[in-house]
């Protein structure tokens, strides 16, 4: 059996939640293999809204094993509070829940120094959402950091203390003030006795038994494509790869073993915190887009950037993700607009023109090429099936088809699992 990957192909917020939700009944595991509390993956059903940051979209299915793997960065405090939040829907988090002691761990002192370099940037800052998650992938690269596992060796304390000392140094550099730190950790030594009642196993072992065995495993993504540390917008990116290639080495899998790749995108463009975003607006149909689209991060809160739909950063994204079918969300937030507008290339300073994403890197001397095509301005609460959509959104969805090369199998139309719209 192979594991079909389902991942971002903006700068995150594209509805991963949502559609992980959707397809869970389909699955018998859903592994989560990057990012960290940075993300917020929210899904809707019963006419309740639930935020989930660290634990796989999988979870309020009941036949469905989640596997936290170790490409994930975790914060125990935040995991703790996910799990408490969730009590009330039975959830057996013994059963359904893995994660691996591969996970790195965030520590207090990760947030204080994510803050403090940050702060040290001034006007030059990246917009990080200031969980930790950049400091922590920095230890694990250079060999320092402590994992889930440790939290299960007599010594961890004294683990603790010795990456935290180091990183009081590095703290007091920047003059930096610690007067929260006690209060953060006697909330994160706690949060670690309750991790040692959970299912901390290896769980690339987990995940290569079931696909051995037939299951059909989703691996899910956090933040999105144009986010990646390689590929994405450098250095407005994350700390972790964000693509098909991060699902490998962030649960343990084979290459050969990635089976379906799900690209999930917005009928528009979105993007929190700094860095170029070439289709923005600044004028009443950003804000318009930002108001019915409820754009504010579901992690930080933060109002969202918003644009129209740029093709040359989907197809970028297609190629390097291989993406072999596309699902758009939030084709309702448009309903109101009596045109819409897609960037097809982008025209260089010269006066030549490209269709390549960022042509001179993030310095943005280059302007989007629009086309213009009817908006369908009519209200999507009553449609159930794709036939039934009006002709200007099944136009919209066949053009993006015919430039992107990739089908567009599910279009959804308001937030709850009933409005998805399957072609």
């Amino acid at each position: 059996m192979k594991m079909d990957v389902l991942l971002g192909l903006q700068w995150g917020d594209e509805g991963k939640g949502k559609v992980v939700d959707y397809l869970a009944p389909a699955y018998e595991m859903v592994a989560r293999f990057q990012g960290g509390p940075n993300a917020g993956h929210t899904l809707e059903f019963d006419g309740i809204k639930h935020v989930l940051h660290q634990i796989p979209s999988g979870i309020f299915r009941k036949n469905i094993h989640n596997i936290i793997g170790n490409g994930v960065v975790l914060d125990p405090v935040v995991l703790k509070k996910e799990i408490e939040a969730l009590k009330k829907f039975n959830i057996d988090f013994k059963k359904n829940l893995a994660i691996s002691k591969k996970a790195t761990i965030i520590l207090p002192t990760h947030k204080l120094l994510d803050a403090a370099y940050e702060k040290s940037k001034g006007d030059k800052k990246i917009g990080s959402t200031l969980k930790g998650i950049g400091p922590t992938y920095q230890d694990k690269v250079g060999r320092v950091a402590l994992r889930v596992g440790d939290m299960l060796a007599p010594d961890f304390k004294e683990k603790y203390l010795e990456l935290s000392d180091r990183h009081r140094s590095i703290l007091e550099y920047y003059q930096y003030k610690l007067n929260d730190l006690p209060s953060l950790e006697a909330e994160f030594f706690d949060a670690v006795t309750f991790f040692k009642s959970l299912n901390l196993v290896e769980t690339e072992f987990e995940v290569n038994a079931a696909l051995k065995s037939g299951k059909k495993v989703l691996a899910e993504g956090a933040q999105g494509s144009l986010l990646d540390i390689d590929f994405g917008s450098y250095p407005f990116v994350t700390s972790s790869s964000t693509m098909t290639a991060g699902a490998c080495t962030g649960l343990g899998v084979p290459p050969a073993a990635i089976g379906e790749v799900f690209g999930i995108f917005k009928a528009y463009c979105t993007r929190v915190g700094s860095g170029p975003f070439p289709t923005e607006l600044f004028d009443e149909d950003g804000e318009k887009m930002r108001k019915e689209g409820n754009e504010f991060g579901s992690t930080t809160g933060r109002p969202r950037r918003c644009g129209w739909l740029d093709l040359p950063a989907l197809k970028y994204s297609i190629m390097i993700n291989g993406v072999s079918q596309l699902f758009m969300m939030k084709a309702d937030v448009l309903n109101d607009f009596e045109e819409i507008k897609v960037c097809t290339g982008y025209e260089l300073p010269d006066g030549s023109t490209t269709d390549r994403l960022f042509p001179s890197g993030n310095d943005e001397s280059f302007k989007p090429i629009y086309k213009t095509l009817n908006g369908w301005h009519c209200n999507l609460n009553e449609v159930e099936q794709y036939k039934d959509f009006p002709d200007a959104l099944k136009n919209y969805v066949e053009f993006l088809e015919k430039h992107l090369e990739v089908p567009i199998n599910m279009v959804s139309v308001g937030p709850d699992r009933k409005k998805t719209i399957l072609k």
